[in-house]
């Protein structure tokens, strides 16, 4: 308790969630005046980076440092118009659809927020869209980076439970697919009843040359995906390639990607991924301490009390999680759940842990939309200055959609898993 205790205090005291995480395992070990345990402090905390399938993080962050710098973006989006545009409202779907292209390609949440709210909102608003639904409707499109590979949230949540980078890569594309078309639905209801504008139609002769263009592009999620479900590279193999992929296409199709910027893209992806990476490296040294306290066996015990199913204890898991989401990031929020809920899910229900990931990951994710943080809202406002709380508000039934998503996820293994079956 005292641990406990002292971890929220320095936590709301503004200290970083790694440095929290490691301060709080000190105040652990010496309120059990255990202190041979500070021998093994280093040692965890190497063994928690000692993992090939980390690798894959800052080759991710790297890709899409390149793309941004090689006007990848902005080919992805009028491929997007090209397909969708001109219907009721297109600007809105093609939002959402070049979300889900550029999430094959960035893999975190606000990144892709802060990306796509410099490309989508102006244009949304030219059209006549309001600026606060244009930027809301953007947050919703980031929540698929972390979800459709490559994602670095799946990737940490592999390390911390043991299980396939690969798998888990998988398992984000039934869901993303899902949660676009949830969000089609939406654009389409709300099309209903406000007066959407359409975007000039394009010839075929324009549409063949857009989707010429920026057919080129396509290569780097197919290099990455592709590579990964055929079985002809791992992860950490396929983001190596994938980083290739986008330098080529940046300097020789788009013709954007200037080599001078390398040395500041290296240097922004080495600060970027050093952040996550000691993240993971405190995780390893508080689920370490957990086990040592027995804090899984305790929690498990509870939840049996109250969950008396598998499907009960998803739904309990949910509610837990989502509030979790709403006050701490993704990867941290992982850090903090994972060691804790994943013995339960596994050793107490038999939950697949890959389901389990997906479960996990899309909560965390969504609290990045929800009060009282909504660190993805604050992302949008920086970049298009929309109010973040207007815009939770304007963008309510892409929240609420996005539970009933959740839901069927939680419910139904096989819309995450279905792929590796």
């Amino acid at each position: 308790m005292t641990t406990t205790l002292f971890f929220c205090a320095v936590m709301l005291a503004g200290v970083p969630i790694g440095i929290c995480l490691c301060l709080s395992g000190l105040a652990f070990i010496f309120s059990t005046g255990d202190t041979v345990l500070l021998q093994s402090f280093p040692t965890q905390m190497f063994a928690g980076v000692d993992s090939y399938g980390l690798i894959a993080i800052p080759l991710f962050i790297l890709i899409g440092e390149i793309m941004n710098s090689g006007g990848i973006t902005r080919r992805l989006v009028d491929l997007s118009m090209a397909f969708v545009g001109s219907v009721k409202g297109g600007l809105a779907y093609v939002n959402i659809l070049a979300n889900m292209l550029v999430s094959s390609i960035i893999g975190s949440a606000t990144a892709q927020v802060a990306i796509m709210a410099q490309v989508m909102v102006p244009e949304m608003e030219k059209q006549g869209y309001d600026k606060t639904f244009a930027a809301g409707l953007t947050v919703y499109g980031g929540m698929l980076g972390p979800i459709i590979p490559p994602s670095v949230m799946f990737v940490v949540y592999s390390v911390l439970a043991q299980v396939a980078v690969g798998d888990m890569l998988i398992a984000g594309i039934l869901p993303g697919v899902l949660l676009t078309l949830l969000f089609f639905v939406i654009i389409a209801i709300m099309g209903l009843f406000y007066n959407y504008p359409r975007s000039a139609r394009q010839t075929l002769r324009e549409r063949a040359t857009t989707v010429l263009q920026a057919s080129p592009t396509l290569l780097i999620p197919i290099v990455i995906v592709g590579s990964i479900l055929a079985g002809l590279a791992n992860p950490t193999e396929a983001a190596a390639v994938g980083a290739l992929a986008a330098a080529l296409v940046g300097r020789y199709v788009t013709k954007e990607f200037d080599m001078r910027t390398l040395p500041a893209i290296l240097l922004r992806s080495a600060i970027y991924s050093a952040i996550v990476l000691f993240l993971v490296a405190a995780a390893a040294v508080f689920s370490w301490l957990l086990i040592y306290g027995k804090i899984p066996q305790m929690v498990a015990t509870w939840i049996q009390t109250v969950a008396h199913s598998p499907i009960a204890f998803l739904l309990l898991a949910n509610v837990i999680l989502l509030i979790i989401g709403t006050v701490i990031d993704g990867i941290p929020g992982l850090i903090m759940t994972v060691p804790i809920l994943l013995p339960v899910a596994t050793e107490v229900y038999h939950i697949d842990p890959r389901h389990f990931g997906v479960v996990i990951v899309i909560n965390l994710v969504l609290g990045l939309m929800s009060p009282p943080v909504g660190l993805s809202f604050f992302v949008a406002s920086a970049v298009t200055g929309a109010k973040p709380g207007k815009m939770f508000m304007v963008t309510l039934p892409f929240f609420l959609i996005s539970c009933v998503g959740l839901l069927l996820l939680s419910l139904f293994p096989s819309l995450s898993i279905g792929l590796l079956k």
